[in-house]
């Protein structure tokens, strides 16, 4: 089969690999029909290198047909159409009986002191090939797979994968009051999915980035927004329009790929020149993130406001402003999404009347799999208008 590998820096490549096939009696085969290219996957193509192997399958946002199940896999059957939650999660041991399926304990990486496995991401997350390919093999699929209608477009469904859960577990761990107000800093696709799933719920959303075409498309779906090339202080233009207090809640939906952290983007240059052994441990033991729009959200919640973290951060070794946090009393929550935890709330607004958190005006490009390293390439430079990249096998 073709798949997407990783053979270095900013080096991704569509190759002829081997297929999968049922090793455990709770795998499943997937025929995938559509799979998507996360932020999250920008981290393997700059800085993650260290913990990735030459020739790993990349992806964590497939869906598809199931081919195959193993003989404990009952839920799913030959021909169902499914979308393959990102994180490998068991459904029965301590952590999944809590609905904290990000944590698996049967899956942790216990190697790296890690969470559940992930598809196509890293040592650190199992290293389990991932869904960028025309098959994958999906472990855990007496639990994970999300069974899905046939009819609608793959567009429909495909985001249950990652984006919304990742994004409405954003809104929740918010703690917006009724009525409230939220800023989300980064409007990728799980901003704009945090904007929208907020708006949708009632509350007033403000949502900052640096990109035109990105403003552009939160503004289609009624968000309030803030340019931050056109202001030096958004955090106190914030507070301008909050009666001096600044927003109830705050969504970080950027990570460590923030622009303006100087130190942090040398941190992460440094890294990436070493040679992966050091390199690793220099992330895993003195790592340091491009904080910008962290520092910026703990300036713009208003005081015993809760911020809610939602993008990828790496360090180890990250300064916090930990007086002005005290000060404040603020709470913060942060995590890998509990993706099946949320299907239930969601699954109603993807199958019901009309499309009321717009998950058809998503994608800004569609590609054959054989384009993939084209679509790494401007998703990452944020060319072309790339906002969410998706391929078909």
């Amino acid at each position: 089969m073709k798949a997407v590998t990783w053979h270095g820096k900013r080096d991704v490549r569509v190759e002829e690999v081997p297929d999968p096939a049922v090793k455990e009696p709770t795998d499943a085969i997937i025929r995938v029909t559509t799979t998507a290219i996360c932020g999250s996957d920008l981290h393997l193509y700059e800085v993650l290198g260290p913990f990735i192997g030459e020739g790993d399958i990349l992806g964590h946002e497939p869906m598809g047909v199931v081919e195959e199940v193993g003989a404990e896999v009952t839920h799913i059957s030959p021909g169902d159409r499914v979308v393959i939650p990102f994180n490998i999660s068991c459904g029965h041991c301590y952590m999944c009986d809590r609905a904290l399926y990000a944590q698996c304990e049967t899956t942790q990486v216990r190697e790296y002191d890690t969470g559940a496995a992930l598809f196509g991401y890293t040592k650190l997350y199992g290293e389990v090939p991932g869904g960028q390919a025309q098959y994958l093999r999906v472990p855990q699929a007496h639990f994970g797979p999300i069974k899905v209608p046939d009819g609608p477009p793959d567009e429909r469904f495909v985001y249950l994968s990652d984006v919304l859960p990742t994004s409405w577990q954003a809104v929740e761990w918010a703690e917006v009051p009724d009525g409230g107000s939220v800023t989300v800093f980064g409007l990728g696709p799980i901003g704009q999915m945090s904007a929208r799933i907020a708006r949708h719920r009632g509350y007033r959303v403000i949502g900052v980035d640096i990109v035109p075409e990105r403003l552009e498309m939160a503004r289609r779906h009624g968000i309030e927004v803030i340019d931050g090339n056109e202001t030096d202080d958004v955090p106190e233009a914030i507070r301008s329009m909050t009666a001096g207090r600044g927003t109830d809640s705050v969504i970080d939906a950027v990570g460590m790929e923030a622009h303006g952290y100087t130190v942090g983007k040398l941190a992460q240059t440094v890294t990436g020149m070493l040679p992966d052994r050091a390199a690793a441990a220099m992330m895993t033991r003195a790592g340091l993130d491009r904080l910008a729009a962290l520092q910026d959200a703990i300036e713009t919640v208003r005081r015993g406001g809760t911020i809610s973290v939602s993008g990828v951060y790496g360090g180890m070794t990250d300064p916090m402003p930990m007086l002005q946090m005290f000060d404040k009393g603020i709470t913060l929550r942060m995590g890998q999404a509990h993706v099946k935890r949320w299907v239930d709330d969601l699954m109603p607004l993807l199958t019901g009347d009309g499309d009321p958190l717009g998950v058809e005006d998503l994608a800004t490009h569609r590609l054959p799999l054989d384009q993939a390293p084209h679509g790494y390439e401007i998703f990452q430079k944020k060319e072309d208008g790339a906002i969410k990249v998706l391929l078909t096998p």
